[in-house]
């Protein structure tokens, strides 16, 4: 994969994931519980019109379908339907060692949830899909990648 596009900062990713998604209707997030749900959360906050699913690693039985509330946006407790997304996002945390993802299960999964021509795009920090090896093991059509720096001021 080669870099194709520019982005700074949250907004910039916002925007980067907005124009991604495009005009799909369902997408499922991917990750780990907790680490990765607030990243989708905020994703799926700024497509808030789409039907937005998040499943724990590569577990179907976990996942749960987003709702805006006035609060913000949240899980609800149902299990919900991730089948035939228009997009599925992985997010990085499935690709560090202790999350202990199996690429050819995730890839069948995928496969299960996602239509026919749907984009599986990889969200992620750090270039942790590259590090990780993914791209020779997970097809993405794209990746939307970010570098965080950062100062202490006192």
């Amino acid at each position: 994969m080669e870099d194709v596009e520019n982005w700074r900062g949250i907004t910039g990713q916002i925007n980067a994931f907005k124009n991604a998604v495009g005009d799909a209707q369902k997408i499922t997030y991917m990750g780990s519980p907790s680490v990765c749900t607030p990243f989708a959360a905020l994703m799926a906050y700024a497509v808030r019109e789409k039907e937005n699913h998040f499943i724990s690693f590569i577990d179907l039985e976990t996942s749960h379908e987003f709702e805006l509330k006035p609060w913000g946006v949240t899980l609800t407790e149902k299990v919900s339907d991730p089948h035939d997304s228009d997009v599925v996002v992985l997010l990085g945390g499935l690709s560090m060692p202790k999350a202990n993802v199996d690429t050819e299960k995730l890839n069948n999964v995928v496969g299960e949830i996602l239509k026919d021509g749907g984009k599986l795009i990889g969200l992620c920090f750090m270039d942790m899909f590259t590090k990780a090896g993914w791209l020779e093991k997970v097809d993405f059509d794209l990746i939307i990648d970010g570098t965080l720096t950062g100062v202490i001021k006192k």
